[in-house]
């Protein structure tokens, strides 16, 4: 430990092996996984139809670069922009360097329009990533500490409120980031027809709709991408996280009004969308597809949030179980910062943000028994934290 950079505080635990919605220690002792990687491995831990398909790639192809064509990216590519209505996608590792092709499209498309000193609106709590576009446009103000100067460009409003963005009189003003569900602002669900308008207000201005669905997309809120539950169809689509179920790979998918904005040299990627990524990805897409996962993780959250606001009924310092899909919060009254290390000696992986907000991103293949024995235990868990026990 000693010999990395301490950018995180790591809990005392390694993990061996994991299967399904479980992850086993050094020591062989299981945990119930409900963080999946920070919402990566949606297909749950060495899923057979994953695991087979990266194998044999590995055995075949890994990585050429981007100086050649890569077949199964142009086929990712594809089914992707298919399935989001979109034109074209450009790959890339990571989510925050999705984003950070957003905002460079955005910019790039802003100065074609002649647009000097583009703006692009985005909303307080939002978390787009770490890299110094992203963390500029994140609204976190905690994780900006330090880091100054950060890239200029960025408008903030108050995220959900769409008549704020409607007020806003602008000529510089290019583009809309925002989250469809803020996951690590504390899993915030905006008004049912904010997207609808932010839509709207775009079509109306001339400005670009960019969704960052890096935690929300790939089925883990009851649809393939968040987007769909709104009506709406936006510019610009950012995925990364479950995309790949643990192979890293993200995409910043762009529709026709904008898909030519990045030519060649104004932007690029070494590994992004390799043939293993790439070859994962869509494995990802079949199963997501053959076994209708969004759905069933629409069913398993419905279930998760009714146990546990069953299970915390009336316990003072609770304030509100929301959630949509398989993506939970559990906003309590004050700090829950302990939480996730005395979860880990109850056999739980469970994660804490904002501070007070307990968020659940399990896999999505969680079976009955065990959406109980998670929300089981993670309502004991609160129920002991705010007992002072």
């Amino acid at each position: 430990m000693e010999a990395l950079i301490p950018t995180y505080n790591r809990l005392p635990v390694a993990f061996a092996r994991g299967e399904g919605a479980w992850l086993y220690d050094e020591q062989g002792h299981a945990y119930l996984d409900g963080v999946a990687g920070i919402a990566v491995c949606g297909l749950g831990h060495s899923h057979p139809a994953i695991a087979r398909v990266v194998a044999e790639q590995a055995q075949t192809l890994v990585h050429t670069s981007n100086l050649y064509r890569v077949p199964l990216q142009e086929r990712l590519a594809e089914r992707l922009c298919a399935a989001a209505g979109m034109s074209a996608a450009f790959f890339c590792n990571s989510g925050a360097e999705a984003n950070e092709a957003a905002i460079k499209l955005a910019r790039r498309h802003a100065a074609a329009l002649g647009v000097g000193a583009p703006q692009i609106v985005v909303a307080d709590g939002a978390f787009h990533g770490r890299t110094l576009g992203a963390l500029a446009a994140t609204g976190n103000p905690a994780a900006h500490e330090g880091f100054a100067p950060l890239p200029e460009g960025f408008r903030r409003v108050p995220y959900g409120d769409a008549d704020a963005v409607a007020a806003i009189d602008d000529d510089a003003v290019c583009a809309v980031l925002v989250e469809p569900i803020q996951g690590e602002g504390g899993v915030r669900i905006p008004p049912a027809d904010y997207l609808a308008r932010l839509r709207r207000i775009c079509d109306e201005r001339g400005w670009l709709l960019m969704l960052d669905e890096v935690q929300t997309g790939m089925g883990r809120t009851g649809t393939l991408f968040a987007f769909e539950q709104a009506g709406i169809r936006p510019d610009v689509l950012i995925l990364a996280k479950a995309l790949g179920n643990g192979l890293p790979i993200g995409a910043c998918l762009a529709a026709a009004g904008c898909a030519g904005t990045l030519g060649p040299g104004s932007h690029g990627t070494t590994y992004g969308g390799n043939p293993l990524a790439a070859r994962a990805a869509l494995a990802v897409l079949d199963t997501l597809e053959r076994e209708d996962v969004p759905a069933a993780a629409e069913r398993a959250g419905e279930a998760l949030r009714a146990r546990l606001s069953e299970k915390l009924a009336g316990v003072e310092g609770v304030r509100e179980i929301r959630g949509r899909g398989l993506m939970t919060g559990i906003e309590l009254a004050g700090d829950a910062s302990a939480l996730p290390r005395r979860a880990l000696d109850a056999g739980l992986l469970i994660n804490v943000t904002a501070g007070n907000v307990v968020r659940l991103v399990p896999p999505l293949i969680l079976d009955d028994d065990e959406i109980g024995q998670l929300a089981d235990g993670v309502a004991d868990l609160v129920r002991r934290h705010l007992a002072g026990a």
